[in-house]
């Protein structure tokens, strides 16, 4: 005979941790070496001058100064026009 009462299994209950993506050295702000700039999945802003990015695509500054987004507009293989973003370190 059972001593607890019937309880359903919760099965849903579990969630993944938040990964924190996204920019976080704004254009305009000063910027130390090795500071993060933006962390992104893929490459969706790309590195500019004085940037490094690392094999996860985060966005890092190699030289201290100020931060600049850019956006440049290029032409792909099958004749499309894409705009993409650029930081870099001035």
């Amino acid at each position: 005979m059972a001593h607890t009462k019937a309880g359903g299994t919760a099965k849903n209950l579990r969630d993944s941790k938040p990964k924190y993506l996204g920019v976080k050295i704004y254009a305009g702000q000063k910027t130390q070496p090795g500071a993060i700039l933006v962390r992104q999945r893929g490459t969706k802003i790309l590195a500019g001058k004085n940037v490094g990015i690392g094999r996860d695509h985060t966005i890092y500054s190699l030289k201290e100064g100020l931060v600049q987004f850019r956006e440049k507009r290029k032409t792909r293989y099958d004749g499309k026009i894409k705009n993409y973003k650029i930081v870099s370190v001035l």
